[in-house]
């Protein structure tokens, strides 16, 4: 029987490959199946870029610190992993956009900074009268013609103007890359403003068109009041990785240990690992950064257009500091940094007002980001001078009174993949290059299809039901 037994490699202990083992061990249970499942991760922890640190009554998250709703499967893992009764929404408050030296309110009815309502963006000064009229342009220009994928710059600057897109536009979505929306794919980051305008034309009428209209409250006649669109862990996402590890007892987990070469023979596959051991899979996943893959390939010429995928470096810094430190004038929840400013930060969240689990009583947490494309060379400075650079910009913006308690800085060199033009098509054109020369092998995770955890999930999820598929046809 161990002789027909098949083994199923996964490589890399993120969310991805953590999601893939756990959808891989549900159906090898379900089906009693002969299969064993072996994740290989090069450091000696789970997680990826999932780390919470839990210190003095305060939840820091290095990396994420929630996801979308909106988007399923995060939601669904935690709901058969059974923590569904420890997520928590986010707070919601005012959002500002940081420009000449001012909080400026992000205008109501903004959808990725596409307005929706008319009066708050007339209203607004993040825009002079001739921005607000070149936006307005909306209205009448024509459907675009152009075929195939384009940049979010190129797309919005048409629409709106450069202003509207300078001020608002870029600041919110280049920050969930920390990239350059001049050079942004589209097609791979926001395909929904192509449908909305190929369907609409205008994309103020077709967003507005598109939302669902806020739900009455019994017998008042007053809009509900708006909830967070985000969801995290009451004790840090790092609980969604705990509970994976502790759930998934039938699966070998190798840490500390990287996968140096990936052979064929024939129909056999051989992984060789870098403390000498070889294992001999039936199916592989790759749930690595791109980088890994293209390595991995590189012996046997496949995978190297994965090299035009570029990545960028950021820090971010958290700060705890005693409530009577911070003087505030202005509700809300955070800001983001326009380009045109004199600042290192691109963008800081009141944690302890938009996630007031992450505070004890009586302190305030602050977390801010350095570093995108063009300006990464902050990220390489020592903690101190970071902070001290941090706490320059902050108090220009609002008082500062004391240093804080304490800090942690935490950086991501090289490691926020860049969804550039032509996206989608390098990673197909991969994928399909992968299939032919190594049809055991699959890719996933934030460097193909979405760098959200609900989309790692999702790539993970998938690539388990592939293997299975193959493995059990």
């Amino acid at each position: 029987m161990d002789e027909q037994r098949k083994k199923i490699v996964i490589a890399g202990g993120g969310i991805t490959g953590l999601s893939a083992a756990f959808y891989m061990q549900k159906q090898i249970r379900e089906q009693n199946l002969p299969i064993d499942v072996i994740l290989v991760e090069a450091t000696n922890r789970l997680g990826g870029k999932i780390q919470t640190v839990r210190r003095n009554g305060y939840i820091i998250e290095r990396g994420p610190d929630s996801f979308l709703i909106r988007k399923k499967s995060m939601d669904r893992l935690a709901q058969e992993l059974g923590l569904a009764d420890q997520l928590v929404k986010n707070a919601t408050g005012q959002s500002y956009v940081l420009l000449n030296d001012e909080l400026h309110p992000i205008p109501g009815g903004s959808i990725m900074g596409v307005p929706t309502e008319i009066g708050p963006f007339l209203k607004s000064n993040l825009f002079s009268l001739t921005g607000k009229l070149r936006a307005a342009g909306d209205f009448f220009l024509p459907r675009s013609d152009i075929k195939g994928d384009q940049s979010l710059g190129a797309f919005f600057r048409r629409r709106f103007g450069n202003e509207v897109v300078n001020n608002l536009i870029e600041p919110l979505l280049s920050g969930v890359y920390a990239g350059d929306i001049d050079h942004m794919s589209m097609e791979s980051t926001f395909p929904q403003f192509v449908s909305v305008e190929e369907k609409h034309r205008s994309l103020i009428l077709g967003m507005k068109k598109t939302q669902p209209k806020p739900e009455q409250l019994p017998n008042k006649g007053h809009a509900a009041k708006k909830e967070g669109a985000f969801h995290t862990f009451r004790n840090g996402l790092e609980t969604i990785v705990e509970a994976l590890e502790d759930q998934l007892p039938e699966v070998n987990f190798i840490k500390g240990v990287r996968i140096e070469k990936i052979e064929k023979d024939n129909s056999r596959t051989f992984i060789t690992l870098n403390e000498g051991s070889v294992i001999e899979a039936d199916a592989i996943i790759l749930a690595t950064g791109h980088a890994v893959a293209r390595q991995l390939f590189e012996p046997h010429g496949i995978l190297q257009q994965l090299g035009e995928v570029k990545t960028s470096s950021v820090a971010t810094i958290s700060l705890a500091f005693p409530a009577s430190a911070v003087v505030q004038d202005k509700e809300g929840t955070g800001f983001l940094v326009s380009r045109s400013g004199d600042y290192s930060i691109t963008a800081c969240t009141w944690l302890n007002r938009k996630w007031p689990t992450t505070t004890p009583d009586g302190k305030v947490l602050l977390r801010a980001f350095v570093g995108r494309i063009g300006e990464e060379a902050i990220v390489d400075l020592p903690d101190d001078e970071i902070e001290q650079i941090v706490l320059g910009d902050l108090r220009k913006i609002f008082e500062i009174n004391e240093d804080p308690e304490f800090s942690i800085v935490t950086r991501w060199k090289d490691d926020r993949p860049q969804y550039r033009v032509g996206h989608k098509k390098l990673i197909a054109d991969a994928k399909e290059q992968l299939s032919i020369a190594f049809p055991n092998v699959e890719l996933a995770g934030a460097s193909y299809e979405g760098v959200g955890l609900p989309d790692c999930i999702d790539q993970g999820k998938a690539a388990a039901d592939r293997v299975m598929q193959r493995l059990t046809r």
